[in-house]
């Protein structure tokens, strides 16, 4: 094979460059229908700015929507809305060291939509118009997003970032940039990096979506064809990481640290080169096999007693800084386990250059790959825009070729073959070095604070180490080794207006299947049956609670995690069986090949779990390491004490688990209770959404699901009878954490007499129309936030009841007079009802999700569940459209002035005095 041979570029894909010298990208993409994907890729970012302009590449970014040649401020974020793209969610931008790329949604069924979309791209690639007032009103929004960041990790950044970009420029241009340049710069300044940098031969404009590639094509050549080149431009210079001999190390401790990581990072001396030749994706190959296994044993060890550190992993690839890759190790760990998570992975680097990897690994590995390739190939044609797009973004940005999929796929299943295990064990030659090597720990303080000269130590010890090789086990060829009696389909039941079929099998259990073409390696899985803790004691429920998560962690039928684990290779499945509050239940997904595993391990989670101490010490041991500082980050500390503040009283709160909890609960008692849950199939409904095969479905169900013991009894959930006291206005003030930062949380719930479908829309209309007033008001004309929104809901089970809240961050000074604003938008929509535009807006949002998520597998197998677990009519789904049409802004009102009252909580946090 010619490894030297270029990679071709995928021919569904039309490219070419404007005499200007912008680039463009366009492929036709029938997924979602209706819909094309739009992105403006500019390769500049915060590196390119000058010392006086330290942020203002994100500020570039911000303005964009602040004002331009055709949308003046506040007008284009208005449009968008009212077409039903959601500013956020959909219609974004992000801006990192290197580059800043736009993020259009935009229909394309409606000419004149189109049409805009592409006067929006071009109005960003060089048409914003910077007015000195937009400007000035934009700094706060940006001080907010900058207060929003501060906090332990970014005081410990100041710590390790002059390490991790040692000599370099990327340590003095964090895109965020500097608050004294944001809130003093002079408005010339941003005037200046958009003339030297916002030109188009640094420009790429990419397109995927549901229309012909002609008609983009002249769409971008209308658009941006008159763009004038950029005369004398500023060279666009690259800039690097400084190769260095020594080790550099950082340690970084804070109070307000929740979690506690190692990461050591080897970087390449050369420049990397991007992916275009047959030999760089062998070369990819080779990495990612190598990875994939040294993966493997690192979770093997997250698995033992007394863990060495909560999850890990290695593997090769970019450091986040354009044209440097590295090999890099990272472990989450205790906050006193940092020493130990260290020598852990150099151990286990150094097993792997003493030893090399096993046959058995490899074989695996291999096996796992070309599975992954051939599910990915199987769904060539049922990939959706926003999923193919980022390639031709990163092409442009980075130069790595794209080929089709077909190329990808055949070019694999060539190349693996011929990756040998003596080319992969030597690998770790290559990536391990002396030189550009960096370690950095980052965590909670602690009684003794990891020093330089342990760190040298370590690596010293392990260096000169003979560790012993790894033991690699062999797993039985069957998951069940005496098959069930089969049970039978009692009844059939089919649903032409909804597309599914129920199946009642001979022992009660339901199972409701809806064949689809979204996918055609995608099968995914529900199930529920009531009663969940709530049939606990109150005693048994606390003494359980932390412990109900570590049942599963110790396999069933006597293999261990790790023994699934290697009999999984290849098999592209997931089993998560749970004890919720009020039901036991399924989650997972598979391919219509792997559906019998699939099958076999719901069947063996019923009868045939492994009671296993040492792996449930490992999972409390791993919990404790995780949790035990989790409070001490302000955000979190406030949650926990409003939720004791509002469910303190229950008999059944147990407020955030500690390590002593979690060392007191009860793994015996969890274990029967557990299994208990899980002992009765007859009252179980489960739910399959995909590509699946009707009698292959029915074969399954009656060997591995019919077969389940059943006792006839229909289970209930035990209704908790404690309720939150929501009668008169309540206020809780939390005051943590070291930064002139707060959150605000208002919320109006409680009881109410029915549920009623029509209401719950009106309700959630009522948050989604809040949100943009929020945005409006409390951002755009106060510059008092970057984010924040509301949201409202009815729920049915276990008991009819309201939820709706606001929330956002802010500078504490605001506080009081943010509330004011917000509460104040929600009078004015008692008073006078939502506006028709923004009505619109709702509405328009509403429908263009739910044309999309008609497609969607995760959405039917969502919706299906739901209205069985939530005794609703899953017919509603047919009717949504007109649902939609008929809510008026005066059901909207009555709901605000329904539910909205003067009764609510006011939660703040505040920082510590």
């Amino acid at each position: 094979m010619d490894l030297e041979a270029k990679i071709p570029l995928d021919p569904t894909v039309k490219t070419g460059k404007l005499s200007n010298g912008l680039t463009y990208y366009i492929q036709n993409n029938g997924k979602p229908d209706d819909k094309v994907e739009l992105r403006l890729a500019i390769n500049a970012g915060s590196i390119l700015e000058d010392d006086d302009q330290q942020g203002l590449a994100h500020m570039m970014e911000h303005m964009n929507f602040n004002g331009t040649t055709n949308f003046q401020k506040n007008e284009l974020v208005d449009y968008l809305q009212g077409i039903g793209v959601k500013f956020g969610a959909d219609l974004n931008a992000y801006t990192s060291f290197d580059e800043t790329v736009y993020i259009l949604p935009i229909p394309s069924d409606d000419p004149e939509k189109l049409d805009n979309g592409f006067t929006i791209l071009s109005d960003w690639a060089g048409g914003a118009l910077l007015e000195t007032d937009a400007i000035n009103d934009e700094r706060g929004v940006i001080l907010e997003e900058s207060r929003t960041g501060k906090g332990a990790n970014d005081r410990m950044n100041k710590v390790t970032f002059p390490v991790i970009f040692a000599n370099s420029k990327y340590a003095e241009r964090l895109p965020i940039g500097k608050d004294e340049i944001i809130a003093n710069f002079d408005p010339d300044a941003i005037r200046r990096f958009q003339k030297d940098w916002y030109r188009p031969d640094l420009m790429a404009v990419i397109a995927v979506g549901d229309l012909d590639v002609a008609t983009l094509e002249a769409k971008i050549k209308e658009h941006f064809g008159d763009i004038p080149a950029a005369t004398n431009p500023r060279k666009r210079e690259e800039f690097g990481l400084p190769n260095h001999q020594e080790t550099l190390i950082a340690v970084a401790q804070d109070p307000e640290a929740s979690f506690a990581q190692v990461r050591i990072q080897y970087k390449d001396s050369e420049k990397a080169k991007p992916a275009t030749t047959v030999g760089d994706v062998r070369e990819q190959l080779v990495h990612g096999l190598f990875s994939q296994m040294m993966n493997t044993r690192l979770r093997e060890l997250t698995t033992k007693p007394n863990p060495p550190f909560i999850f890990g992993s290695s593997s090769y690839g970019g450091t986040g800084i354009r044209g440097k890759n590295a090999y890099s190790s990272f472990a989450g760990t205790a906050p006193d386990g940092q020493l130990k998570a260290l020598r852990t992975l150099l151990e286990e680097n150094q097993r792997v250059k003493l030893y090399g990897f096993q046959d058995g690994e490899f074989d695996r590995a291999k096996t796992s790959f070309e599975s992954q390739y051939e599910s990915f190939y199987k769904d060539r044609d049922k990939r959706e825009s926003n999923r193919i797009i980022g390639s031709y973004v990163n092409m442009f940005l980075e130069g790595d070729m794209v080929p089709s999929i077909e190329y990808s796929y055949e070019l694999a299943m060539k190349l693996i073959p011929t990756i040998t295990l003596e080319e992969i064990n030597a690998k770790i030659n290559e990536y391990i070095h002396e030189d550009n090597r960096t370690i950095v720990l980052t965590g909670p303080e602690t009684e003794e604070k990891p020093s330089e000269k342990q760190i040298l130590k370590i690596i010293e010890e392990v260096a000169n180490s003979k560790v012993e090789a790894y033991q690699d086990t062999e797993v039985r060829e069957n998951l069940i080794e005496d098959l069930p009696t089969p049970g039978a389909i009692t009844k059939t039941d089919k649903n032409d207006q909804l597309g599914t079929t129920t199946y009642t099998l001979s022992n009660g259990a339901k199972i409701t299947t809806k064949k689809t073409d979204f996918k055609n390696d995608e099968v995914l899985m529900s199930a529920f049956s009531y009663g969940g803790t709530s049939l606990f004691s109150d005693e048994d429920y606390k003494a359980v609670s932390q412990a109900l998560g570590g049942v599963t962690e110790g396999g069933v039928a006597g293999m261990s995690q790790t023994d699934m684990s290697k009999y999984m290779t290849g098999k592209l499945v997931r089993v998560s069986p749970r004890v919720g509050s009020i039901s036991e239940n399924f989650n997972g997904s598979s391919t219509p090949d792997d559906l019998e595993t699939m099958f076999q391990l719901i069947h063996l989670y019923f009868t045939d779990i492994n009671k296993d101490n040492e792996a449930y010490q490992s999972f409390i041991d791993k919990q404790k390491s995780f949790l035990g500082s989790y409070l001490s980050r302000p955000e979190s500390y406030f949650s926990n004490e409003v939720n004791k503040f509002r469910f303190g009283s229950s008999p059944r709160y147990t407020g955030f688990p500690t390590p002593e909890m979690m060392d007191a609960a009860d793994y015996d008692k969890a274990y029967e209770l557990f299994t208990q849950r899980f002992s009765d199939a007859g009252d179980f409904n489960f739910y399959l959404v995909g590509n699946v095969n009707d009698a292959q479905i029915q074969e399954l169900a009656k060997k591995y699901i019919a077969s389940l013991p059943s006792t006839g009894k229909k289970e209930m959930y035990k209704l908790n009878e404690w309720r939150e006291d929501t009668t008169k206005p309540r206020k809780k003030i939390v005051k943590k954490g070291l930064e002139e930062k707060s959150t605000v949380q208002i919320v109006w719930t409680g009881e109410t007499s029915t549920y009623s479908s029509k209401e719950d829309m009106a309700l959630d209309a009522l948050g989604e129309i809040a949100t943009i007033k929020i945005i409006e008001t409390l951002r755009e004309q106060e510059g008092g936030i970057y984010g924040g929104g509301a949201r409202g809901s009815l729920s049915k089970i276990t008991y009819p009841r309201y939820n709706f809240s606001i929330s956002f961050p802010c500078g504490p000074d605001n506080v009081d007079k943010l509330v004011t604003a917000a509460l104040n938008e929600l009078e004015l929509i008692k008073k006078n009802g939502p506006t028709d535009k923004d009505m619109n807006k709702v509405k328009e949002a509403y429908l263009l999700e739910h044309k999309e998520n008609l497609e969607s597998n995760r959405y039917w197998l969502n919706t299906l569940y739901r209205a069985d677990y939530e005794q609703r009519d899953a017919h509603k789904i047919l009717d949504f459209e007109t649902s939609v049409a008929k809510l008026t802004k005066a059901d909207v009102q009555a709901a605000a002035k329904k539910y909205i009252d003067e009764n609510y909580l006011l939660a703040v946090l505040l920082p510590e005095d």
